[in-house]
């Protein structure tokens, strides 16, 4: 395991955490897991693992369970950190793989006409949060791009990214200067998978581990 993933995966606990306390609904820390038991935003899991090893699997399923109890409405979702879970008999289906990745340094690139501005205002969102930052960019008047950033536990997570495919890689290096300018000195990590994962390489971010997120079968 990469020395870093303990960080990236705990810093986008804190995120998870931080949207959800901006809905009212905070969750709870425990040795080996995030999680909530109440309904979370669209898009956003119920637990996320935080360590691995023979101690935290066990909590991590025990924790799955009691949710499973919970009743909670529709369908939810685990997020495996480290892709140490396997949920397939315990009523859940793999909803997709991904990478974590992480950048130190931006990296050089062909310049852009994307105009980047940072927000200070989104409903639903820990805007309050001095760990928070959100940028959209433009072309003209049209949004075409933006993202989140989530500084926590020493690195800076990167999130909700949105671009068109012919933009990405320029929209990476961007997003990877202003984070590097709006938290210095602080390792950007996320995940990504598939076109954006292999856009992010191609910018300059390293690939890491693997994690896995499990979302309950259908009915």
């Amino acid at each position: 395991m990469k020395d870093w993933t303990l960080a990236a995966a705990l810093n986008n606990a804190r995120w998870c955490d931080a949207v959800c306390r901006a809905h009212g609904h905070a969750g709870r820390f425990l040795p080996h897991m995030w999680v909530n038991a109440a309904t979370v935003p669209r898009f956003y899991p119920n637990a996320v693992t935080l360590a691995v090893g023979d101690t935290a699997l066990e909590e991590q399923l025990a924790t799955v369970e009691i949710l499973q109890k919970s009743n909670l409405p529709g369908r939810w979702s685990v997020k495996d950190s480290f892709g140490t879970l396997d949920l397939s008999r315990r009523g859940f289906e793999l909803l997709f793989d991904a990478t974590w990745i992480r950048s130190v340094m931006p990296a050089e690139g062909p310049s852009t006409d994307i105009v980047w501005t940072r927000e200070e205002s989104g409903e639903g969102l820990p805007v309050d949060d001095p760990g928070f930052a959100m940028f959209k960019g433009r072309r003209g008047f049209k949004v075409v791009a933006g993202f989140m950033l989530y500084r926590a536990e020493d690195v800076v997570g990167v999130s909700n990214l949105v671009a068109e495919a012919a933009d990405a890689p320029a929209v990476w290096r961007s997003l990877a200067l202003l984070a590097a300018q709006t938290f210095p000195r602080l390792a950007l990590v996320g995940y990504e998978s598939g076109d954006e994962l292999q856009a992010a390489v191609n910018s300059g971010f390293e690939a890491g581990d693997e994690l896995r997120v499990w979302v309950t079968a259908r009915d």
